[in-house]
């Protein structure tokens, strides 16, 4: 028995509400990891938008750190940590990122800040605990692409780290004007995946640098996964001793431990108790790349059909989200989303199965005036969205249960060769 996982369990089983209900069969002593009921997103997070009341928490919030995850601020579920859990989670961070680093690197830390997001400060705190000596310029991405060349030229910055949209749109201002940066020799990217149409422009824009991931985490679940210099695109390796990485049969609840074979990735956090996060399903589809080992590696593979948050360009979407709105049809049979790859950006395919004819350009609309994130990326030209009808046969179900998938992600997930 990790004694972490049992120290965690028996703080949340007696001062969350949440726990107290979930493990109201747990025997006190002789259960193991995969004993424990997995927790269900939708319950989880029911009442996290006050924080007065969440059954999810352990102790009331008067020392720590709010952030968002997911939706508009008013919509967005709200994700807390103790101040010794943040720091706990960046500095564990930072040892993971330095894996990607050099001493004497100059990094741009272009991520998102603002409005209760925390890609910014995380990075920042990472950075700030890395074990080798870095310098960090934060600029945000709000930066100004000429001004950002600019300070690359000046300050000798050397590695860019950011969201793939913000390093795309840098990449694609430099192109556009035949302009390349060779001093720069490191692009981290996180928050979403790349594509091979985007490693190519980033490539591009930056012939010298050695594309990878800034490490793999959520402000909901925590620590994820941390990559090296080995890792291809999509793999990381599990933070041992921070967070226990499970990979489980989406039909069965199975238990994954061969490689190769895809399943949900399902994380417990051994930093967090005052919002415990155990057993609980990321939404992200993985396989293991190596065999139980230490830092056992592991490749995500896209999101889950099975409702959690998904990942599209920018934004991060509890298709929940979108019930209230489809729940006034009571002609609608049933909905799916489908996420696609076209023209360099993601199509969010909205399918709908109905017992009458629809107005789906009327439908659009509405979830355009309902999800103003979404509209907002629309307008932007980062984000496609179709509403269109189909049958209930036509919609795509689990192989295993049969059940419908919630979310089908058919973006291209293969990793390429790590590079040199």
């Amino acid at each position: 028995m990790n004694s972490k996982l049992k120290q965690l369990v028996d703080h949340a089983l007696h001062h969350s509400p949440f726990y107290r209900e979930l493990y109201r069969s747990l025997p006190d002593q002789g259960w193991t990891l995969s004993d424990l009921p997995l927790a269900d997103p939708a319950d989880y997070w029911r009442g996290s938008q006050t924080l007065r009341s969440w059954p999810v928490l352990s102790a009331p919030l008067q020392d720590g750190h709010v952030f968002k995850t997911g939706g508009s601020t008013s919509e967005g579920k709200l994700s807390v940590f103790s101040r010794a859990e943040w720091q706990a989670f960046v500095q564990a961070f930072g040892r993971g990122i330095a894996r990607q680093l050099k001493a004497g690197d100059r990094v741009a830390n272009l991520f998102f800040a603002g409005d209760l997001y925390t890609s910014l400060l995380f990075i920042h705190g990472a950075l700030s605990h890395a074990p080798l000596p870095v310098v960090e310029f934060p600029f945000t991405c709000n930066v100004d692409d000429a001004a950002l060349a600019d300070a690359i030229a000046q300050h000798r910055i050397n590695a860019l780290a950011g969201v793939p949209a913000q390093l795309l749109r840098f990449a694609h201002h430099l192109t556009g004007k035949n302009t390349t940066l060779d001093e720069v020799d490191t692009v981290l990217y996180g928050g979403e995946s790349l594509f091979g149409e985007q490693i190519a422009l980033l490539k591009q824009a930056f012939p010298q640098a050695r594309i990878a991931s800034v490490g793999c985490a959520s402000v909901d679940a925590g620590l994820i996964g941390y990559a090296d210099p080995g890792c291809r695109h999509g793999e990381h390796r599990v933070f041992d001793g921070d967070s226990l990485v499970e990979i489980i049969d989406e039909a069965s609840g199975e238990t994954i431990e061969e490689t190769g074979r895809s399943g949900l990735l399902v994380l417990t956090n051994l930093q967090r108790r005052l919002m415990p996060v155990i057993r609980y399903p990321t939404g992200d589809l993985a396989c293991w790349r190596e065999p139980p080992g230490p830092g056992r590696k592991f490749a995500l593979q896209g999101r889950a059909g099975n409702g959690h948050r998904i990942r599209v360009g920018t934004l991060s979407l509890f298709p929940q989200q979108l019930a209230p709105l489809l729940e006034r049809h009571a002609e609608l049979l049933a909905w799916q989303l489908v996420i696609e790859r076209r023209q360099g950006m993601d199509c969010l395919g909205l399918l709908l199965a109905s017992r009458r004819q629809l107005d789906c350009a009327a439908l659009r609309q509405d979830v355009l005036a309902a999800q103003h994130a979404i509209a907002a990326l629309c307008a932007a030209g980062q984000l496609q969205l179709e509403v269109s009808q189909t049958s209930p046969e036509q919609m795509h179900t689990h192989p295993r249960s049969g059940k419908l998938m919630r979310v089908v992600d058919r973006r291209d997930y293969q990793p390429e060769e790590a590079q040199p």
